[in-house]
Formats: structure tokens, C-alpha cells, sequence
């Protein structure tokens, strides 16, 4: 089964750009997208009525801002928007699917570029998340916990990691959180099946970065550690365009 995330940067606009094409020539079992910036109201049937597929979205409250979507060629057992609480799921941020071997949480993650306060949300928010699922996984359920994370972890995924350091997205505070997440039970597949790979996922619309591969890796599926026996494979689809991100794949075996 191959499940897969990517940031379309606006689902409006990466509809004009081949999105329905490519969802059809590449077949994802899975396909969680960020950033759609749509509001219900505003959807149409070309968004939702996708063959093969069922589909799922979480809105924000604000018009045009964030906003999650999954579409899936299996009917999920439930399907859950946020986590409960009520300053972060209003920003549309969290959809949950559950089916009948996993749990599925495609994530956008908050920014916290803008200033300290949105920062300090953002931390907030990771907070509250990693709390959810450790929930999740004492109740047994096996994560995947898909999306744009806005955080490059470690120097391996970030090509200017000494111009970074200071900005959010790569600050000590926001990789140290990451650490805190995989050391109590959460793996990065793409980094477990590729110790050693250099390959980003994001790229500024700035300076033709794309062009010179001057990338982050921010997006990721971490899966819960009962679950990483069943992944076989992690990549990062970088020949996909459309977005200022691109997919990314995790692949695991049918029988859990």
C-alpha cells in the first residue's frame, strides 16, 4: 500500500497545473494533501468527486488559509477532524482516518516564521499532538502521522543549514522536539530506509531554488513504532512539480 503527502500549495491551484492527471497516472492508495485553502462552501465537484476515491476535508475558519484533504481508495472505519481542542482545530490542521490496521493523521503543521507568537502556537501545538497520539498508541492503534511538519530536523535535510539556524524551521527548539518525538516512539520512515540520502521536499519560490536543488525536507510520515516493522519503503518524489513541495511516499505491506 502506498500512501502518499504532499503540500499542493492551493488545491484551486494545483487543479490547473495536471493534479487529476498525475493522481491518475501515479495511483496512490492513500493521498493526503496540505494548504488546500478552500472553504466548504467553496469546494466543487472536481474536488470531491475524484474516481476511485473517497474523500475527506478539514476547513479553517479563516477563508483561503490552511486546510487538510485525504483521499482514499478505502473507506475508512471513521473519520475525525482535529484533536479537541478548539484554538487548533479551527485552523483545519488535523484530519484522522482510521481503518481497520492503522490510524492515519494528515497534519499541517503551523508555521512560525511570522513572529514569536506564532511560534510559540506552533510548539503548542506539537505539544498537543504528540500527547494525541501517544493517547493513540496506548489504546494499541499503529500511526502514521503524515504532512508538512515546517520543521527540517536535522543539518542532512536542510541545504543552508549555518543560514538557518536562526530562523523557525530549523531553530533548536523545533528540531529538539523532533528528537523528543522519535526517541519516545515514533520513527521517520524516509530516514530509516534512507540513513544516508540527501533529498528535500520544499523549495523556495525565491532564487530559482528548485533549480539548484536549494531545498528542506519538512515533510515526512512518521509512523508509530509498532508499525515500523511494516514499512518497506520511503521516498521523495522531487520530479513532481506543481507546488513549492513535493509528494512524498511511504509504502507498506498489505498484511499488518
Amino acid at each position: 500500500m502506498r500512501i502518499y503527502s504532499w503540500n499542493v500549495n492551493g488545491l484551486r491551484a494545483v487543479m490547473k497545473k495536471g493534479f487529476l492527471e498525475w493522481i491518475k497516472a501515479d495511483n496512490p492508495d492513500i493521498l493526503c494533501i496540505q494548504e488546500t485553502k478552500l472553504q466548504e462552501d467553496k469546494l466543487e465537484d472536481s474536488f470531491t468527486n475524484i474516481e476511485g476515491y473517497y474523500s475527506y476535508f478539514s476547513f479553517a475558519e479563516k477563508k483561503g488559509y490552511s486546510g487538510v484533504a485525504t483521499y482514499t481508495k478505502m473507506k475508512p472505519l471513521s473519520v475525525k477532524h482535529g484533536i479537541g481542542i478548539e484554538k487548533f482545530d479551527s485552523e483545519g490542521r488535523i484530519l484522522e482516518t482510521e481503518f481497520e490496521t492503522f490510524t492515519l493523521l494528515n497534519i499541517y503543521f503551523p508555521n512560525g516564521q511570522m513572529n514569536e507568537d506564532r511560534l510559540s502556537y506552533k510548539m503548542e501545538f506539537y505539544d498537543a499532538l504528540l500527547e494525541y497520539c501517544n493517547s493513540l498508541v496506548s489504546e494499541g492503534k499503529k500511526l502514521i502521522i503524515c504532512g508538512d511538519y515546517n520543521t527540517a530536523h536535522t543539518e542532512m535535510d536542510i541545504k543552508n543549514a549555518k543560514a538557518n539556524e536562526k530562523n523557525s524551521g530549523f531553530l533548536p527548539v523545533e528540531r529538539a522536539w523532533l528528537d523528543k518525538f522519535i526517541k519516545i516512539g515514533y520513527t521517520d520512515s524516509f530516514r530509516y530506509i534512507n540513513p544516508d540520502k540527501i533529498q528535500y521536499s520544499w523549495w523556495s519560490y525565491m532564487f530559482k531554488a528548485r533549480e539548484r536543488n536549494v531545498g528542506w525536507r519538512i515533510d515526512y510520515h512518521f509512523v508509530s513504532n509498532n508499525l515500523l516493522p511494516y514499512v518497506s519503503d520511503a521516498k521523495i518524489l522531487n520530479e513532481v512539480t506543481g507546488s513549492d513541495h513535493c509528494p512524498v511516499v511511504i509504502e507498506i505491506k498489505d498484511q499488518l
